[in-house]
C-alpha cells in the first residue's frame, strides 16, 4: 500500500496524517488485543465477536472502524487477523483503480482471511458494486465479453472478512456501509491513556523516560497516539542532547516549545489562524475563502485539517455567517478582544499554564 504525503501539512508535527517521519511507527504498534491502550467498548465488543466466531468456525463478520485519523484502525485490524489466526492483506480505496484490481485481490485471498481496506470510503463507485455481492455471497461477478455476446460468469469466493476503514463514514454510499455487520467508532484518547502509549513507546525505543515526561507529551498530543510517538521521537533527540539522554517533564516541555507546541498541542498555525480572525476581523464571523486568503493557506486544508481539532476543544466555531473564535480560545492566546495580539514567543515564554 503507498501512501501520499500532503507537502502542505506534512511537516506539522501535530499533523493526524501519516507523514514521512512516522516511518518507525509500526515497530511500536501492539500486535495483540491485550497490548492495545485505549478504545475499551470497541475492545470489548471484539473479543466478544471474535470469540464467537472462533468458536463457530466461521469468518468474523465484515467490520467498518470509523474515526479520525491517527486512533489505531490499521493496527486494530492487524490486531483482529492476529486473534482470529488468519492472514490479512492490507490496501486502500485510491489504490484500487478498477473492478479488475478488486477481482485480483479477493481470488487471492484464503477461507477466513481479511481483506483490510483503509479509506474505503474512497472506492470508485463501479469498484464498490463488484464488492457488494462478494460482501453478501462470496461471489463475484465478472462480465465477458462486449455488445451481444456478453455474459456474467458468477465466480465463487473463499468465506472471507472486509474490515474498511474510513475517516469519513458520512461520505460513504448507504448500500455499501449497511452491509457491515460490526461497525466500531474509535474515541480519541484521554491524556492518561496517551500517557500508557508513550511509556509503552519509550521502553520500545530503550528511552528513559519519568511519568512527568511521558504525561506532557501526552497531554499535547491532541488525542491522536500517532502524534504522541512523533512527539516522543523528537523529545527524545532533545533530551539525548541537551538532558543526559532522560525525558523529564522539563525536556518534554523544552522540546515541545521549541517546536512550537503549546500546552493543548496547538502548533504556530493553529495560533496563526486564531490571531488572524481575533486581530483581522474582530473574532468573526469570517468567510473560509476570506480566512484562507489571509492566512495563506489552502480552504479545503482550513476546513479538513485545522479546524476540526479547534472545534473539538471549543475555540472555534461554524456559524452560517463563518468562522467565529470563543471566549476560550481568547483566555488561551492571551488576547483581549478587539486588542492586538501578544507576540506569539512572549506569550509562549509567559503563558504560566505552559510551565
Amino acid at each position: 500500500m503507498s501512501i501520499e504525503f500532503d507537502d502542505e501539512f506534512s511537516e506539522r508535527i501535530v499533523s493526524t496524517d501519516a507523514t514521512p517521519a512516522d516511518d518507525g511507527e509500526f515497530s511500536l504498534r501492539p500486535k495483540s488485543m491485550e497490548e492495545y491502550i485505549g478504545q475499551s467498548k470497541a475492545k470489548e465488543n471484539l473479543a466478544v465477536f471474535i470469540e464467537a466466531a472462533k468458536r463457530r468456525g466461521e469468518p468474523l463478520d465484515h467490520v467498518l472502524l470509523y474515526g479520525p485519523p491517527g486512533l489505531g484502525k490499521t493496527t486494530l485490524a492487524n490486531i483482529i487477523a492476529n486473534e482470529m489466526g488468519v492472514n490479512i492483506r492490507v490496501t486502500s480505496g485510491p489504490a484500487i483503480e478498477k473492478a479488475g484490481d478488486l477481482a485480483a485481490l479477493l481470488t487471492n485471498l484464503s477461507e477466513n482471511d481479511i481483506l483490510f481496506i483503509d479509506e474505503i470510503h474512497r472506492l470508485d463507485r463501479s469498484v464498490e458494486e463488484i464488492l457488494y455481492p462478494a460482501m453478501e455471497d462470496f461471489a463475484l461477478d465478472i462480465i465477458i465479453g462486449k455488445g451481444p455476446s456478453a455474459r456474467s460468469i458468477r465466480l465463487d469466493l473463499p468465506r472471507f472478512t472486509l474490515i474498511g476503514a474510513t475517516t469519513r463514514a458520512g461520505q460513504m454510499t448507504s448500500p455499501l456501509r449497511d452491509r457491515f455487520g460490526v461497525m466500531l467508532r474509535l474515541e480519541l484518547y484521554t491524556p492518561e491513556e496517551l500517557q500508557q502509549i508513550v511509556a509503552r513507546s519509550a521502553k520500545i525505543l530503550q528511552v528513559d523516560a519519568q511519568p512527568e515526561g511521558t504525561y506532557e507529551i501526552a497531554r499535547r498530543s491532541r488525542g491522536t497516539p500517532r502524534i504522541a510517538n512523533r512527539m516522543l521521537r523528537r523529545v527524545r533527540d532533545f533530551a539525548e542532547v541537551q538532558f543526559d539522554g532522560v525525558i523529564t517533564r522539563e525536556a518534554a516541555d523544552t522540546a515541545l516549545r521549541a517546536l512550537e507546541v503549546d500546552e493543548l498541542g496547538l502548533d504556530a498555525i493553529d495560533r496563526r489562524m486564531l490571531r488572524s480572525i481575533m486581530t483581522t476581523f474582530g473574532g468573526g464571523p469570517v468567510g473560509l475563502e476570506t480566512l484562507a486568503a489571509t492566512i495563506g493557506e489552502e480552504a479545503v486544508t482550513l476546513e479538513d485539517v485545522y479546524e476540526p481539532y479547534l472545534m473539538q476543544i471549543g475555540f472555534l466555531n461554524r456559524t452560517p455567517r463563518g468562522r467565529c473564535v470563543t471566549a476560550l480560545a481568547y483566555d488561551h492566546m492571551a488576547i483581549q478582544p478587539n486588542m492586538p495580539a501578544v507576540p506569539e514567543q512572549m506569550r509562549l515564554d509567559e503563558n504560566p499554564n505552559s510551565k
